[in-house]
């Protein structure tokens, strides 16, 4: 249960139109329901503001769909990520409206499509190979109510595709920025910047890459000041933080600055 549908609730029963019976199997499972597999914690959109993510990896088809489906009863929004195509396919099979995007590998269920997206975040990929883990960024930023501009292919080895978009990198609240093989372009883009880095290093890379741990090392080794660094391919990660970030530091002209900013380009 999200807070505005608490909150008519609660009004309900204010205006006697509910039973305080009926409000209170309506928040039953408040805080939290218990499955044979799983505790879902229904409580987590009041406490930080978005619903608990399901993380598919190491659960079968049937856990997935079952857990969305009763996520799904108690928030417009639902986010699953490391989704199988066979992940997706049990969870539609129950919920019809769920959506999958294979290269991000997130499933989603968006009940309140026309509901206000924030801008100010830009997500930038240094290479192609990066995309799965920045689009998980962008995936996890525009359910969580916010409307990233993307960036991709914009690598240091060919730095004249990045300045060509420095405006729009001095715009923005918040950058994500995903690089693998050596990971230089956090640092790069911290120094032309006054705003937050978020800096996602990936597997991708030859064997000296060591699964993406050279750009890790790199990323926490950088000379630019204000970049924080998540782990290994964690793109939902960074994305939840610039998320957060941005929430933080939008205001009306910022947000019609940003606005005007992604029409130009």
């Amino acid at each position: 249960m999200h807070e505005q549908e608490l909150r008519r609730l609660l009004q309900h029963v204010a205006d006697r139109t509910i039973a305080v019976d009926e409000a209170v199997e309506a928040l039953r499972t408040l805080p939290f329901e218990t499955l044979d597999f799983a505790t879902l914690d229904h409580h987590r959109a009041l406490r930080v503001g978005f619903p608990e993510v399901v993380y598919c990896a190491g659960k079968t088809p049937a856990q997935v769909a079952g857990i969305f489906a009763r996520l799904a009863t108690h928030h417009p929004r639902v986010l699953g990520t490391r989704a199988t195509p066979k992940h997706a396919e049990a969870v539609h099979a129950r919920l019809p409206d769920a959506c999958y995007d294979a290269t991000a590998r997130i499933i989603w269920i968006d009940r309140d499509p026309n509901a206000p997206q924030r801008p100010g975040v830009v997500v930038i990929a240094a290479g192609t190979s990066d995309l799965p883990v920045a689009e998980e960024a962008a995936r996890t930023l525009e359910l969580m109510g916010h409307a990233p501009q993307r960036l991709y292919d914009v690598g240091v080895a060919g730095l004249h595709r990045l300045l060509a978009h420095l405006p729009t990198l001095r715009r923005a609240n918040v950058l994500v920025v995903v690089a693998g093989m050596e990971g230089a372009l956090p640092s790069v883009v911290a120094g032309l910047v006054d705003s937050p880095v978020i800096a996602v290093p990936t597997s991708v890379g030859y064997g000296a890459n060591f699964g993406g741990l050279s750009a890790l090392l790199t990323m926490l080794n950088s000379c630019a000041s204000g970049i924080a660094v998540v782990n290994i391919d964690n793109g939902f990660g960074a994305g939840y933080m610039a998320a957060l970030i941005n929430q933080r530091c939008s205001t009306p002209e910022r947000d019609q600055e940003h606005t005007d900013d992604s029409t130009r380009t």
